[in-house]
């Protein structure tokens, strides 16, 4: 596995390049690097919804050339999840051998590079065997086109199953747990026994959307329906605590908690404001106690 010095939060760049225009995202990614940080995040379908799916790896191209910091970076994308043009909802590329190969060559001609550290596999796709996939993503470890795989919105039998072929697992990820079996469309939760997998397989796991939209800290911002059940308030009371005993915001005590769990879990944030950057980075200073951890995991 790669080691890369200071990877604790991971840049996520979801809305460079659309919502978060390119001298905004130029200036996140400064203060990210200039912090310390060195593992950046994104896709080849970011964000589609806004855009065409180009603009995020765009963006980090731009910026990568600019700053000559492609040797400073662990970079990481995804294919199989970008839209069909012209097709159906929820109608993907996918991740036949002949897609993952094209949508890799187009991630590196934008990105600007001729690897990336990092490639998930964004969406599990029932119509290609297992094998293939990663029989796709082997043949372009062995041509440095990639330098580990990983599997990202995935179920724990296909994750077993591709056993050590892969390095790395993404999932949504927060202190707040949904309640089972909430609809998260092709999103898939790091599950505990999931966890359990991973600590074991000694894989490096991420969480995506980690502080929930902002709901943990923003009266404006409301927690999903996923989260409206009884457990969700004793969290809620015992998270709040914890900041207060601290001197810190929720935010903080989330990432806190997520990098101090075994397995640790890298958050990938999304910000659009340095501000935002700087509350988050300084989560990775934050220690919580033996109680608080107690405190926190017995809610």
């Amino acid at each position: 596995m790669l080691g890369w010095d200071g990877a604790v939060i991971c840049l996520g760049t979801m809305n460079f390049g659309t919502a978060t225009d390119r001298a905004t995202a130029f200036r996140l990614l400064d203060a990210f690097t200039g912090s310390g940080g060195s593992a950046v995040d994104t896709a080849n379908c970011y964000a589609s919804w806004d855009g065409t799916g180009d603009e995020s790896e765009l963006t980090i191209g731009a910026w990568l050339r600019d700053r000559g910091a492609r040797d400073r970076i662990r970079l990481a994308t995804k294919v199989g999840g970008r839209p069909v043009p012209g097709g159906a909802l929820m109608d993907f590329e996918g991740l036949s051998p002949p897609a993952i190969r094209s949508a890799v060559e187009d991630s590196l001609r934008r990105l600007g590079t001729d690897h990336v550290d990092v490639c998930f596999a964004h969406l599990m796709d029932p119509a290609v065997p297992l094998e293939d996939v990663l029989g796709a993503f082997e043949e372009l470890v062995e041509a440095g086109k990639i330098r580990e795989i990983g599997l990202s919105n995935h179920d724990l039998e296909p994750v077993r199953r591709a056993g050590t072929r892969i390095t790395w697992l993404q999932q949504r990820h927060s202190y707040l747990q949904p309640f089972p079996g909430a609809p998260f469309g092709p999103q898939k939760i790091l599950t505990p026994e999931m966890a359990g997998y991973a600590r074991g397989a000694g894989l490096a796991v991420q969480g995506y959307s980690p502080l929930l939209s902002g709901a943990y800290t923003r009266p404006d911002r409301a927690f999903w329906p996923h989260y409206d059940h009884p457990g969700t308030e004793p969290r809620l009371v015992a998270l709040r605590k914890v900041a207060g005993d601290l001197g810190v915001s929720g935010n903080q005590v989330v990432l806190a908690w997520m990098l101090a769990g075994t397995p640790s879990v890298e958050p990938v944030i999304g910000v659009s404001s340095e501000a935002q950057l700087a509350e988050c980075l300084a989560a990775t200073e934050i220690v919580l106690s033996g109680e608080h951890l107690r405190c926190l995991e017995a809610a």
